[in-house]
């Protein structure tokens, strides 16, 4: 497991795109028949890939969380960005199409992940796992089933659909909040005007997308502004004090998970055009 410290605002904006990407950027989730893992001191989230050829699991060493298994103090959200795959938690299967997801609830103790059919297209699994107190039923979400928000404009370039997955108002968690947000084709921008909420951090990974392309994902304090460049299927650490927004190149999905002091998904801070920098 990759430990990444957490970093001060005036030290992130002294950054240049080595020492940037070094501590945001998350590249390799995705080997084949390999895992994956970071441990954030931001909120003490993890992040996590798996592309199960055989079976896999999530082995973290027990003196960085303090416990006996993964999900003894903890719970954790999967989504699966891959072909057709199954999640085996304490005995219990569950069958996850594209794009599915599931959130596992704290207390868990064996969890397995597998491709449908790993010869031709494995399933690509993308973990995040927070610090939980109390626990929620084990609970499988369809792509179909994530409730949909619809903003932004085609004029602005960036009509897009998110879907929560993992929330207080629908598959319930202890604090961690998951889900997928879709362009439009045609629109490149995500979370444009930007906004921060310092009392969540969050992740996004971005994938769907061809070699070719790239995201420009902005980060920084809204006047110290910075980027970083992302291919597909790598994701990016989000402070609570950074904005987060990205351009690509062509079309893209990213995927979002929070942590912090509350679920509220509103709890956010809008900064107005004139005011980046």
């Amino acid at each position: 497991m990759e430990i990444r410290h957490a970093v001060h605002p005036e030290h992130g904006a002294a950054m240049g795109s080595d020492e940037l990407r070094e501590h945001f950027l998350m590249e390799g989730l995705f080997l084949p028949d390999q895992t994956r893992m970071i441990y954030s001191y931001y909120d003490r989230l993890i992040i996590a890939g798996l592309v199960p050829l055989d079976s896999l699991t999530l082995n973290v060493d027990e003196k960085i969380i303090g416990a006996s298994h993964l999900l003894e103090r903890r719970e954790m959200g999967v989504i699966n960005i891959g072909a057709e795959g199954m999640i085996t938690v304490d005995g219990t299967v569950f069958k996850m199409a594209p794009r599915d997801g599931l959130y596992i609830g704290m207390g868990a103790r064996e969890i397995t992940f597998q491709s449908a059919n790993a010869a031709a297209q494995p399933a690509k699994f993308y973990v995040n796992c927070a610090p939980a107190h109390a626990t929620y039923p084990t609970t499988q979400v369809s792509f179909a089933e994530a409730e949909p928000i619809h903003l932004g404009e085609m004029e602005n370039s960036n009509k897009r659909t998110i879907r929560k997955y993992f929330h207080p108002d629908g598959v319930r968690s202890c604090q961690l909040v998951m889900g997928m947000t879709t362009l439009e084709t045609g629109c490149v921008w995500n979370t444009m005007p930007v906004h921060t909420h310092p009392r969540r951090m969050e992740a996004y990974l971005y994938f769907d997308m061809s070699d070719e392309n790239v995201v420009f994902h902005f980060m920084g304090e809204p006047t110290e502004t910075r980027h970083i460049i992302v291919r597909n299927e790598e994701a990016v650490l989000s402070p609570s004090w950074s904005i987060h927004s990205g351009s690509g190149t062509g079309s893209y999905t990213f995927i979002w998970g929070m942590v912090g002091e509350n679920q509220t998904f509103t709890d956010m801070d809008g900064v107005a055009m004139a005011d980046l920098r």
